[in-house]
């Protein structure tokens, strides 16, 4: 497939088919293709929390619920495999402390925005585009602010390292429904690109 189609293609799938799980070389590419992303630095200030046994993702789940499940929940947990993209400030600070960057304070305030956690949706990015290259389709989403430490919990992560969201991974099931968000149509490049000056 073509990278233009690839881009295209995109999407988020929010309903799965429970019965094809993701083909173990695809997930392996999932997570070779994340590693490609970009990080300031060359930091590499994050981790990949894979969540394949139905055991594991009902964890996820019972994590970050927080409440029954809604029609939305039942299409999204049929996904057979799971992949909580995690970043690491501490990685970036440690980083830029060292001689060839030169800011031995490690004062977060230099930072203008937290790459730590730009750089770890890049490589989510990078795994969706991946899931439509191989075919597959994948939805990021984010964990409630109120649940990260239920996931932190449940799953033994570092107190250095945040979710910054969560990638669904599988073969569209038959209740997948664009969003009806996407009504409001996509923005067109004149209006959202300034050109020399705002």
């Amino acid at each position: 497939m073509e990278f233009r189609d690839v881009v295209r293609r995109r999407r988020m799938v929010r309903d799965y088919d429970p019965d094809r799980p993701v083909p173990p070389e695809v997930r392996e590419r999932l997570l070779e293709h994340a590693i490609r992303a970009p990080s300031a630095g060359f930091s590499q200030g994050w981790a990949f929390l894979v969540l394949e046994s139905p055991e594991e993702r009902a964890r996820f789940w019972a994590a970050t619920a927080s409440g029954p499940p809604d029609g939305w929940l039942t299409r999204m947990s049929r996904a057979p495999l799971l992949i909580v993209p995690l970043s690491n400030k501490t990685a970036y600070l440690d980083r830029y402390a060292e001689p060839d960057k030169g800011w031995t304070d490690r004062d977060e305030a230099r930072w203008p925005v937290p790459y730590w956690d730009v750089d770890a949706g890049m490589a989510a990015l990078l795994m969706l585009l991946t899931a439509v290259d191989d075919g597959l389709g994948a939805c990021f989403f984010g964990v409630p602010a109120d649940r990260v430490a239920a996931v932190r919990t449940a799953f033994g992560v570092p107190d250095d390292y945040r979710p910054v969201g969560c990638v669904s991974v599988g073969y569209p099931g038959p209740e997948d429904r664009r969003s009806p968000s996407l009504r409001r149509g996509r923005r067109g490049v004149e209006e959202v690109v300034h050109r020399g000056r705002w």
